[in-house]
């Protein structure tokens, strides 16, 4: 039959502790990983001293129940909401370029 290596020597228990120690390792990360992310609007709102500071905060923690909410406190924090508001009106409000030189005929 197969031989199985380690297996009831010093090295077995050594090769199960390296191996817990990268799996806790490799969890802790992910979950740090996840929690920079997570918070990245509120970082980005306390950055840019936004107005709506509560709002984005709020939306970030709802966010962990439902993810939808989350990428609304993302749009609010990054999003310079006076900007884009003035930029529709201007945008709206606009008269639309008409071509002012006839089309030569060929």
């Amino acid at each position: 039959l197969l031989s199985v290596p380690f297996v009831g020597t010093g090295a077995d228990t050594a090769l199960h502790v390296v191996a817990a120690v990268v799996l806790i390792a490799s969890v802790a990360g992910a979950c740090y990983g996840f929690w920079k992310i997570h918070e990245l609007p509120i970082n980005k709102a306390h950055s840019k001293d936004h107005h709506q500071i509560g709002l984005i905060t709020a939306l970030t923690w709802i966010g962990f129940v439902w993810h939808w909410v989350w990428v609304l406190a993302v749009i609010f924090a990054f999003v310079d909401m006076e900007k884009a508001i003035i930029n529709l009106r201007d945008t709206w409000k606009s008269k639309p370029q008409t071509e002012t030189q006839p089309k030569e005929e060929a």
